[in-house]
């Protein structure tokens, strides 16, 4: 019989390798323990037993850990979208009318409006709102 555990274990584990769970990986370890059992005993109730016991328990014991590791939410902000709530200084005045105007922000430099459709004299600290389009949307910092 314990070649048809490990022939389970092995499934399980192919099976773990096509998939992203990390769920289908105890079921493999608990058949190699019932594997284990039935080098001991020729019962099938008790090797079955060993198999959902183990299984379940490690289940219920890696969970919490696997969902540190899994389902984190700090995400990466890139490209354009890295520069929202950042500080910035208007470099040329901001004339949102005339949709006119530049800050740098991390040393690069961006076409912006202001918020509210507000004018921003140039020497202007101001935070980045929200992108539209390639233009930042900026309110000043108040100080």
């Amino acid at each position: 019989m314990w070649q048809i555990w490990l022939i389970i274990a092995g499934i399980c584990f192919m099976i773990e390798i096509m998939t992203v769970g990390f769920l289908v990986f105890w079921f493999a370890i608990g058949s190699i323990f019932a594997m284990i059992v039935s080098f001991f005993t020729d019962n099938l109730i008790i090797q079955t037993t060993v198999f959902i016991v183990s299984s379940t328990i490690l289940i219920l014991a890696t969970k919490p850990l696997v969902q540190k590791f899994l389902h984190q939410n700090d995400t990466l902000k890139t490209n354009v979208y890295s520069i929202v709530g950042k500080i910035g200084v208007v470099t040329k005045d901001i004339d949102s009318i005339q949709s006119v105007g530049q800050v740098k922000v991390e040393g690069e430099k961006w076409s912006a409006i202001g918020l509210n459709d507000s004018n921003i004299p140039q020497g202007t600290e101001v935070e980045i709102k929200e992108i539209k389009g390639v233009k930042a949307i900026v309110t000043p910092i108040q100080k």
